[in-house]
């Protein structure tokens, strides 16, 4: 089943099929999924390799008719066009700089059957967060470094039994990561190679136990970058990849 297949179905369920009717002389729902769907892939733009920055606010420009008609809708329009933009984005690996926003706006140079879509990056500084998917919850590093173990004084608590009371740290400038093992027993390992400390490139998994720890770069608006202790400064490596020291 088509993404915009899945879209009609989710939107049949939200309008009785009577008033589904009055779509067929002007714009039809998923016609303006289809157009979002369009202008996400036309300025989705590379910002490094591995990053893929796509607009997160959007203007729905309708005509008359047809923004009476889709304000009819209510919340159940805005709620599947959200949906599908938040689908199409991970689909595609698009990251977004803020959160999405879709508006319906009536545009009377417009006619019937007829729209178009305004698209923007949510002004302000565009910068990257670290974050790490472990045991199904996503933690942010707030801190320069982040301990991660199965002790209650670490920054992150895991429930592996495998794993030392303080584990592993991840170091995190803002914009590099290295992760570093804290003479653990049963030692860590990295995209499956058991390492003391090394470059973390965004993506990457460390696995401590039997427990994986999966470390992203998303996109934010910009937040105060925490300071890198000075003994680390100098050991930090590129988050996106290569060895060498920064």
């Amino acid at each position: 089943m088509g993404l915009l297949d899945s879209f009609e179905k989710g939107l049949e369920r939200a309008v009785n099929s009577a008033f589904a009717k009055t779509f067929r002389s002007g714009i039809q729902p998923v016609e303006i999924a289809a157009a979002l769907r369009s202008e996400l892939d036309k300025k989705a733009a590379v910002v490094t390799r591995d990053r893929i920055l796509a607009p997160n606010t959007f203007v729905v420009r309708l005509a008359t008719a047809d923004h009476a008609t889709m304000a009819q809708l209510g919340d159940a329009l805005g709620d599947e066009l959200d949906a599908l933009v938040q689908k199409h984005a991970r689909s595609q690996g698009y990251t977004f700089a803020g959160p999405v926003s879709i508006s319906l706006e009536r545009d009377e140079n417009l006619s019937t059957g007829t729209l178009r879509i305004d698209s923007n990056t949510a002004k302000g500084t565009v910068s990257w967060r670290g974050v790490v998917d472990v045991e199904g919850r996503r933690h942010p590093l707030t801190k320069s470094r982040t301990v991660i173990g199965r002790g209650t004084d670490a920054d992150i608590t895991i429930s592996d039994a495998g794993t030392s009371r303080k584990h592993v740290e991840i170091l995190w400038d803002g914009e590099r990561a290295m992760v570093r093992d804290l003479g653990s027993t049963n030692g860590t390992l990295l995209n499956g190679t058991k390492v003391a400390e090394a470059a973390l490139p965004s993506d990457s998994t460390i696995t401590i136990g039997r427990t994986d720890i999966v470390f992203r770069v998303v996109a934010q608006a910009a937040p105060p970058r925490p300071t890198m202790p000075a003994d680390d400064a100098t050991r930090v490596f590129d988050v996106r990849g290569g060895g060498g020291v920064a």
